[in-house]
């Protein structure tokens, strides 16, 4: 039963004799359901049952087209069309399906890259154990320091990232902190971001900034890595036979996306863009550039420096499209599979057994270096505890004892 409320001319409750209006905050709807637009508590009372609020938007013709705010739900139809609806609602549902089966989707996903080489080297077992021992001890050797060096500049240049949002995390502790990545980007690169970013706020979780600020901090360094490579896209036209047009339109995607950045970068009022600050000054931007620049050509020099050791006659621009291939894989759930599978994909025309020997070979450097590399980070954390705990302990020898 719906509530009485005086018309006007009638005396009520809220005016005497013919001055009475209906109040402002309560009323009929369009759709014959009675609505309070300010107070939710007013009509519970009186009818026994919560009306939902509602705010009715000026801009929409139809009177059905409501817009819901706090505490309410969303009635009217949709301004969306359903096949739109449909696919963000199957989007989300592989989103949350990746997200719970990760592990599995990874292990699947090594396990059929490592067929798919298995099958393409069948016949070609003699081929590939003699590419393999073509390499000397010293070449992997170089390779190995060359990786370090790739994982020093890039943490240095994450370092930066982090200090102009504010975060004032010493230097050998956000070291040892991007070490991690190193042992969960073997299966899958995003889970080694993730890591090094979780592993930096359990160490220090007061000195560094939040979630949202890690993460925008490696956009930056992703903007540039970025550039680089769709500046050098054009390697991969011969190999993968795109179009020629395919690379001026990544390049001009690309640039747009760093505008956005550096314009974002300039808005301070949420937490996420300050992890873009570094943008804002030219020195800051110019050091993230000269580290990335340092790293990306380290790996190049890593794996032009292979291919020729293995007998595969690659010039610099192929080592170029094997590490950009490379990038491009470890963004898939491939596995340790990808380096040997980006070198077949990009020079298995000059022969599939030494191409696949190389990309192995950039996978075993890679993760010697890292594990170099992590290993120095975890000593590095050994000495530090009992160096502390020594200082702990001098300490309380040296207090006295209370009487």
């Amino acid at each position: 039963m719906r509530p009485r409320v005086p018309r006007r001319g009638q005396p009520g409750r809220w005016g005497r004799g013919g001055t009475h209006r209906t109040p402002k905050h309560v009323g009929w709807g369009p759709s014959g359901r009675w609505f309070k637009f300010s107070r939710p508590d007013y009509l519970s009372r009186s009818c026994g049952r919560p009306v939902p609020s509602l705010r009715w938007a000026p801009s929409v013709r139809r009177p059905e087209a409501a817009v819901s705010i706090a505490g309410s739900k969303p009635i009217g139809p949709s301004s969306r069309p359903r096949g739109w609806s449909r696919l963000a609602e199957l989007t989300a549902r592989l989103r949350d399906l990746g997200r719970r089966h990760r592990t599995l989707i990874t292990v699947l996903g090594s396990l059929a890259t490592a067929a798919v080489l298995v099958f393409l080297l069948a016949g070609r077992r003699h081929e590939f154990g003699d590419a393999l021992s073509e390499a000397a001890l010293g070449v992997l050797a170089v390779a190995a320091l060359l990786q370090i060096v790739a994982l020093l500049a890039r943490s240095e240049a994450w370092h930066l990232t982090i200090g102009a949002a504010g975060g004032t995390v010493g230097r050998r502790v956000l070291y040892r902190a991007s070490s991690v990545q190193v042992l969960g980007g073997m299966l899958n690169g995003q889970l080694g971001v993730a890591a090094r970013i979780a592993a930096l706020r359990h160490s220090s979780p007061a000195v560094s900034p939040q979630v949202p600020t890690l993460i925008a901090a490696e956009f930056p360094i992703l903007a540039v890595e970025g550039i680089l490579a769709a500046l050098a896209s054009f390697t991969l036209v011969g190999p993968l036979g795109l179009p020629w047009w395919l690379p001026i339109i990544g390049i001009a995607m690309i640039v747009t996306v760093s505008a956005g950045l550096r314009h974002l970068a300039l808005r301070k009022a949420r937490e996420l863009w300050k992890g873009l600050a570094v943008l804002r000054s030219l020195r800051g931007g110019s050091l993230v550039i000269g580290f990335v620049l340092v790293a990306v050509f380290a790996q190049i020099f890593r794996n032009w420096l292979l291919l020729h050791a293995v007998g595969v006659d690659a010039s610099f621009f192929d080592a170029v499209a094997v590490l950009i291939a490379v990038s491009t894989l470890m963004q898939l759930p491939v596995g340790p599979g990808a380096g040997a599978a980006a070198a077949v994909l990009i020079l298995g025309s000059d022969g599939v057994a030494a191409a696949a020997a190389a990309g192995v070979l950039m996978t075993v450097t890679g993760t010697v270096g890292g594990l170099c590399f992590a290993a120095w980070a975890g000593a590095d954390k050994l000495w530090s505890v009992s160096r502390w705990g020594a200082v702990r302990r001098r300490a309380r020898i040296r207090a006295p004892r209370p009487r």
